[in-house]
């Protein structure tokens, strides 16, 4: 018998899955906890974007609150690695323990150096692996140097300089052969053996149904409830596979077909997935959040239309240029556009704008939201622009929030909240 769901349950049951329900805990954040949310998770995706911060940092602030980043690189880059990259989502950290399934279902052959000559192609990868085998981690960079390549780099389709050197690293980065060892300050991977980062057994191959419905086990697990297409879109692997692999496990007892009321998609939901009483949480999310990453299943859950608006021209955008949803208890009810200026130690609210039915304290709960996220990002002041239906009522909100009241905002000017301090600034682009 297909259990039936309402509306509000579903989407108890998908954020207790991220790690979204429930209030952030008190006190330090430990690496544990870190380590437990990433399980959670499964994977984060990885963009250089860093408007805010880096996108794989975002949803463990989401999660978690003030944590330190740092432990993140301890995850990624010492013994036993609890993450790794590689291509999932898109370019992500995932679990060592998703490597080898990754492997045998990720076929990303627009990347690297699959059109080279394969005899030029070949004779780079002979290098480049000799000279790995034989020293540290290296950057793309650093290994053409050492190589003695000279030649200039090839724009393509996508925008990306990239040369020789860098076209194979990519493509034995795809086969698995080569992996990140760490990431530089600018953000650059430095590449080593793969057999250096994950256990050799990770390495061994395996039937490919199997790995296929481990990561569909998997991707069921980060979602709580969902559709074939969105646990397939996951770690991006093939909708038609996937859906053989539903049956699969709903016939091992993994997956239950559920309904949800007002949805017409056959919907399943995993035998280890929760449904609080309650959701209490509190977010601002990533564009590149997992819970953001289906926007049919997005705007179905909680009737948040989404799209990113980084590559649409500034005069086309609706609501700015990065723009992170603000989730309060089982709703996503505002949107905000931000940027960490590092340089002045400004968090900048560019635009802020409340969805239709947003409760009424939507914007007092946002102010705390955004001090959190000032105080995580070491800055030292929050402003908010006048731009959007919720300014307005934001910038009272984060003056009230701070300790004491300086000046009041006006048509034209930002309010800015020095962690309890407030004071008129003009807007700066």
């Amino acid at each position: 018998m297909t259990a039936s769901l309402s509306l509000s349950q579903a989407r108890r049951i998908a954020l207790a899955a991220q790690g979204l329900a429930k209030v952030r805990p008190t006190g330090p954040v430990s690496a544990r906890a870190v380590g437990r949310t990433f399980a959670q998770l499964r994977l984060v995706q990885i963009d250089s974007v860093n408007v805010v911060a880096r996108s794989h940092y975002l949803p463990f602030f989401s999660r978690l609150g003030n944590y330190d980043p740092l432990i993140l690189q301890t995850m990624a880059g010492k013994k036993p690695r609890r993450m790794m990259e590689y291509w999932a989502h898109e370019a992500s950290f995932i679990r060592p323990e998703h490597f080898q399934d990754l492997l045998v279902w990720q076929k990303r052959s627009w990347v690297g150096a699959h059109h080279l000559d394969p005899g030029v192609r070949q004779e780079m990868e002979d290098r480049i692996l000799a000279a790995l085998t034989a020293g540290r981690p290296m950057t793309a960079s650093e290994l053409t140097a050492k190589l003695g390549h000279a030649e200039a780099a090839e724009r393509d389709n996508w925008g990306w300089n990239w040369n020789i050197v860098k076209r194979v690293l990519e493509h034995l980065f795809e086969e698995g052969r080569v992996s990140a060892a760490s990431r530089t300050p600018q953000f650059e991977r430095k590449y080593t053996l793969t057999s250096r980062v994950v256990p050799t057994k990770a390495l061994s191959g395996g039937d490919p149904e199997e790995s296929l419905d481990r990561l569909m086990d998997a991707a069921a697990q980060a979602h709580g409830i969902g559709t074939v297409r969105c646990f397939s879109d996951y770690f991006r692997t093939p909708f038609k596979a996937g859906a053989d692999s539903v049956q699969r496990l709903v016939r091992a007892g993994r997956l239950q077909r559920v309904s949800v009321r007002g949805w017409d998609r056959e919907t399943y939901k995993h035998v280890s997935a929760g449904t609080p009483r309650i959701a209490e949480g509190r977010a601002l999310l990533s564009p590149f959040d997992s819970l953001v990453f289906e926007r049919r299943r997005l705007e179905e859950l909680f009737g948040f239309h989404y799209r990113i608006e980084i590559y649409t021209p500034a005069a086309k955008r609706r609501f700015g240029y990065y723009v992170l949803p603000f989730l309060l208890r089982d709703g996503i009810v505002a949107r905000v556009d931000l940027k960490a200026d590092r340089a002045s130690g400004q968090l900048l609210v560019r635009s802020a704008f409340g969805e239709v039915g947003a409760p009424a304290d939507t914007a007092v709960e946002l102010a705390a939201e955004l001090d959190l996220m000032a105080a995580w990002l070491g800055l030292q002041e929050v402003v908010v622009w006048p731009v959007g239906d919720l300014a307005d009522v934001l910038a009272e909100a984060v003056a009230r929030h701070g300790d004491r009241t300086k000046g009041h905002g006006h048509q034209g000017s930002p309010l800015t909240v020095e962690r309890g301090n407030v004071a008129l600034v003009s807007p700066v682009d």
